[in-house]
């Protein structure tokens, strides 16, 4: 029988002629002098040193665009699961299924991808949303510019050596149903649901929000290596 057997070359980077060089080496020594090799097996070959190459620029580009895309989809799983629960037992019971709730109606997210989300505030109701050293340092930006009447933007930093990427946004105060659980308490927010935050959240820090105030701010913390396999 004949064995079928290519020549193998490569115009592309060192190690990619490496490889060519490599596997080449290996079909000539396994093939006689007259053999030749069929074009199927040539283009397997030159399949398999085929290297993804995705620059800063497009991890980068990649983690804006998902970020957004996460939160958006967060806040209206949040907000469409607090208006049902609103409905169905009033606020006071909205009050307790945010406590149990919240967290899981913000991460609907497949676990394999590895991304954290999280809402965080310097006037928190949750202890368990306070900032972290790396999310602190974003709301300051964000609390100084909420304080001088400016725009805050979405951000995107490299966290843990270049290896995850943190994207934030601001989370600014809405009119509307918000006020209900969140707005001044001698006013806006019934003497019951006030009672019922003091007994679930002692330390609260989340009441007498008006709307345009910085409530607090988005962090999704996405793995660079999740990013790439996107691309």
């Amino acid at each position: 029988m004949t064995r079928i057997c290519t020549f193998i070359y490569s115009n592309g980077s060192p190690m990619k002629n490496y490889l060519a060089l490599v596997i080449y080496s290996i079909l000539f020594y396994s093939c006689g002098p007259r053999e030749r090799v069929s074009k199927e097996v040539f283009d397997e070959v030159n399949k398999t040193m085929e290297v993804k190459r995705v620059t800063d620029a497009e991890i980068t580009q990649e983690a804006m665009i998902w970020g957004d895309s996460i939160t958006a989809q967060a806040q209206k799983n949040l907000i469409s699961n607090l208006q049902k629960a609103i409905e169905e037992g009033g606020l006071v019971h909205a009050i307790g299924f945010c406590s149990e709730n919240a967290t899981e109606l913000t991460n609907a997210l497949d676990p394999s991808e590895g991304v954290i989300i999280r809402r965080v505030s310097i006037k928190n109701r949750n202890p368990m949303n306070s900032p972290d050293e790396n999310e602190a340092l974003i709301l300051d930006a964000y609390v100084y510019n909420s304080e001088q009447g400016l725009e805050s933007e979405a951000n995107i930093q490299k966290i843990e050596n270049g290896e995850v990427l943190l994207y934030t946004k601001a989370i600014i105060f809405p009119s509307g149903i918000c006020q209900n659980c969140h707005g001044n308490p001698e006013s806006e927010v019934p003497s019951e649901v006030v009672e019922a935050i003091q007994g679930l959240y002692p330390e609260d820090k989340a009441l007498g929000f008006k709307a345009g105030d910085l409530r607090g701010m988005w962090s999704v913390k996405i793995p660079k290596k999740s990013i790439v396999n996107r691309l």
